[in-house]
């Protein structure tokens, strides 16, 4: 079994050189009521098939008789394509909800090559939803999608 190793460089995960990049920007919004999203990331085969989660970003520290795990299931194509079989927390998957901003998660290095398809939703406690799909051909890792409430500019870069 090959092992890889991840370095924390800034509040972001750097992968190794071979690996690319998702960057997901999380935009600032003006509102009475501002709750950070529940954001989760997945590809999937662009054809068809099982979903590989890359990231779950929910309210980790929410405890007792509604755990912050109860809200996941407002991340509902996440939610269906897998998300309800998922165990929480999931090592290396799972983490706490972001601030506004940019963040970076890396691409597995063990992709193979075809097409793909990179879903980024989220979800937020009075406010909206949105899923962005970004297509995404391996070995070329490149694309761009943008959102237009909840999400900002999703890319794709190798490295």
């Amino acid at each position: 079994m090959r092992s890889t190793a991840f370095f924390l460089l800034g509040g972001a995960i750097a992968a190794p050189a071979a690996a690319g990049t998702v960057n997901v920007t999380i935009p600032r919004l003006t509102v009475a009521e501002y709750h950070r999203p529940y954001v989760a990331i997945w590809l999937e085969p662009a054809g068809g098939g099982a979903a590989r989660t890359l990231a779950v970003w929910y309210d980790v520290k929410k405890q007792g008789n509604e755990p912050g795990t109860k809200w996941l299931a407002d991340l509902r194509a996440w939610w269906r394509k897998g998300g309800r079989s998922m165990a929480m927390p999931a090592d290396g998957i799972s983490g706490a909800t972001r601030a506004p901003g940019q963040y970076s998660i890396p691409l597995p290095t063990n992709l193979k090559p075809g097409s793909y398809v990179l879903n980024v939703e989220a979800a937020r406690e009075t406010g909206g939803r949105e899923l962005v799909s970004v297509p995404l051909t391996v070995p070329v890792m490149a694309g761009r999608g943008s959102g237009k409430t909840e999400l900002g500019a999703i890319t794709i870069a190798a490295r």
